[in-house]
């Protein structure tokens, strides 16, 4: 039964008005992941409800509550920001896998007793992490309940769903049609024996039918469901997000359109015998129950994800050319921001602004593809910082600025991070800084046989921080979508990155070291994987570094630096300058040319 709470509570109240609700339930433990029905990584508002009970915005974690405690565990990209967000609140911090800090499945084994009722809304947990729980918990007798949304009895104010329109993405960005990749999912559904393809990522979704949208912050996304099968694509979506041309664009090619609170209701429908394929780490655990018994449920990664992963010769151009709109942009910021920060008005919120509104003067631009991380001193060793109005300090000419930026494109998805001195730097800063510069040079020259792993390159970049007893507490770099999300899977460089690293891939790589309370560094460069011959070894693949924004040579102390490194440097600051001058005026030109002059 909904409770009569007032919209304004600490997140202590929000915690005591959760075991109110679950009291009334029976539940002893009630489970609180960062997800919503689509397992995305960014979610709408309406599904924040880890966010809304705790007070920590960051964007991932998962809140447990007992009726005598509560835990939040996320990971080290944001330990720090985590503290300072739970202070003052009876809310423990758990800082994910550091040693000998228990999962959150492992404290609720110890805490809870035989017979003990643990919850979940089902409809935003994710198969994976239902079974994960249930082979952890249900030995120990505990009883799972999933059928309950607490969040709908105790948040007053909750967000509706978003309604953005659904908008088609142009052949001449995406570079394949619908039909082509229709045509290439279902030959894959047909080798893995599969008659249904129950779709619920919606980056998956977007990318295979051609289609954008707006319902989730920074990412071109449409709250949607889709199932394909042999002659048939169904799209749950809500129809008013369907302009008559979307509507006949996408009727011409087969879809069929569907309520999209109609998914459940479909599947439960399906016809006996049928092979139906999900994916465990994107279809939630109430969607997938909606299948019948009589069907077989086969579980495999999602198909578009892998194909989505490889980028044609289409997209790779477009990044390319993005990459030289977003350098100009970048370095008219730079060049604002050495002028900017002697007046003193300036902070991190004002500066990450002033870059958002040069971006947005650059052609087929669309928005941001993150919240912008500006981080200045000690907060630039908060790894995901987010800068707010009432918190952030003035720049000052001193100190180091991280700023991690990126941008949305109709041809392209970005990131890049760059660190920037505002004064005369610390020998310390600059030790720091080269350090972290070998080891994108480090990776970013790697050449690498074909059937490498994001692991196996992960550990090389590390190798410069390593010598130093240092440790970068985040992946090595990420997969980056085309005008789809700014992390895309499988392609990751990480301890637990087991894809291979195939040619067409983009990637980051973007190794940093943090100093708690003093100063963090990070540079990141976006890349793409291209094929670099073979013999009779094999084949070898190697990286094209695409970003173009000149890296803050104050900060660097040559004498740390090879011959081949400094070459590095020197040839990227050489392209840099060359393939953004043309757009720029004398003035930027000059104050470029100074910033890639040479090492050597």
């Amino acid at each position: 039964m909904p409770q009569n709470n007032p919209p304004s509570m600490t997140p202590d109240e929000k915690i005591a008005a959760l075991r109110r609700s679950m009291r009334v339930h029976g539940i002893d433990a009630w489970i609180v992941p960062t997800a919503d029905p689509h397992q995305s990584e960014y979610i709408a508002d309406r599904w924040k409800t880890r966010a809304w009970l705790s007070g920590f915005t960051g964007s991932a974690g998962t809140l447990v509550v007992a009726q005598d405690a509560a835990g939040l565990w996320t990971d080290a990209r944001y330990h720090i920001r985590a503290a300072q967000d739970l202070a003052g609140t009876s809310i423990k911090l758990f800082r994910d896998k550091l040693p000998g800090v228990p999962t959150y499945i492992d404290w609720l084994a110890a805490e809870l007793t035989p017979g003990a009722a643990v919850g979940y809304d089902g409809a935003v947990m994710s198969v994976g992490e239902a079974k994960k729980l249930s082979r952890s918990l249900g030995g120990k007798g505990v009883v799972f309940r999933h059928d309950l949304d607490l969040a709908e009895e105790i948040w007053p104010d909750r967000p509706d769903l978003p309604d953005g329109p659904l908008v088609l993405h142009e052949t001449r960005f995406s570079g394949e049609t619908r039909a082509s990749k229709l045509a290439r999912v279902r030959q894959l559904m047909e080798a893995q024996g599969a008659q249904v393809l129950l779709m619920a990522a919606l980056d998956e979704i977007a990318w295979t039918l051609n289609i954008r949208g707006s319902d989730i912050a920074f990412n071109p996304l449409a709250l949607s469901f889709a199932v394909i099968t042999a002659d048939e694509v169904r799209l749950f979506v809500d129809p008013r997000k369907l302009s008559p041309e979307v509507h006949d664009e996408l009727t011409a090619d087969g879809v069929i359109f569907a309520p999209y609170d109609g998914i459940e209701g479909f599947l439960q429908e399906l016809l006996a015998g049928a092979t139906v394929l999900i994916d465990p780490d994107k279809t939630s655990y109430g969607l997938a129950r909606a299948i019948p018994p009589s069907c077989t449920v086969k579980e495999a990664a999602g198909i578009p994800r892998a194909l989505k992963a490889v980028k044609n010769a289409t997209q790779l151009a477009g990044i390319r050319d993005a990459h030289v709109r977003d350098g100009v942009a970048m370095v008219r910021w730079l060049r604002w921001l050495d002028g900017a920060v002697a007046g003193g008005a300036q902070t991190e919120v004002t500066v990450a602004g002033k870059l958002a509104e040069f971006r947005s003067q650059t052609a087929h631009y669309q928005g941001l593809s993150f919240g912008t991380i500006a981080g200045y001193r000690a907060n630039s060793a908060i790894g995901h910082y987010s800068p707010q109005p009432e918190t952030t300090p003035t720049l000052e000419p001193a100190g180091l600025l991280v700023i991690d930026s990126g941008a949305q494109y109709l041809d392209a998805t970005t990131d890049i991070t760059r660190t920037v001195s505002l004064g005369a730097p610390t020998p310390e800063e600059q030790h720091a800084f080269t350090r972290v510069l070998q080891s994108q040079i480090r990776l970013a020259t790697t050449r690498f046989p074909r059937g490498a792993t994001g692991v196996q390159l992960d550990a090389l970049a590390r190798e410069p921080l390593w010598r130093e007893g240092w440790q970068c507490r985040h992946g090595i770099g990420h997969g980056v979508g085309h005008y789809l999300g700014v992390h895309e899977g499988p392609p990751r460089f990480s301890p637990t990155g087991t894809a291979v690293i195939q040619p067409g891939m983009v990637l980051t790589i973007e190794p940093g070291v943090y100093f708690e309370g003093r100063f963090g560094i990070r540079i990141e460069n976006m890349v793409i994987v291209v094929a670099d011959g073979g013999d009779e070894f094999g084949d070898f693949c190697s990286f094209e570094t695409v970003t173009r924004c000149p890296i803050d040579l104050t900060l660097v102390e040559p004498s740390l630096l090879s011959d081949q490194e400094i070459a590095w440097l020197d040839d990227y600051h050489r392209c840099v300058y060359d393939t953004l001058a043309p757009h720029l005026d004398a003035d930027e030109q000059e104050w470029l040319r100074l910033a890639t002059r040479r090492l050597a």
